[in-house]
């Protein structure tokens, strides 16, 4: 399966890498660039922005979103 992931602190990090493991195609973003890289570096697929992400991803597009509430840092 593909997925989009967005939000890649802690927890979202870590369920790219379960997923990956899992066999599952992974692309990634986050407000923080030095979080994606770090998957990047780790297999996933990298994305600079939210429309980079839905360009990249075959339809039907699936998203997975990790943001904790209130403001983004």
């Amino acid at each position: 399966m593909q997925l989009g992931l967005v939000g890649l602190g802690r927890m979202g990090a870590n369920m790219v890498r379960r997923l990956q493991r899992g066999g599952h195609k992974c692309t990634v973003f986050d407000l923080n660039a030095e979080n994606v890289k770090k998957l990047v570096s780790e297999g996933a697929g990298g994305a600079s922005s939210l429309e980079d992400l839905v360009k990249q991803l075959s339809k039907p597009r699936v998203f997975w979103e990790m943001v904790p509430s209130g403001k983004p840092n």
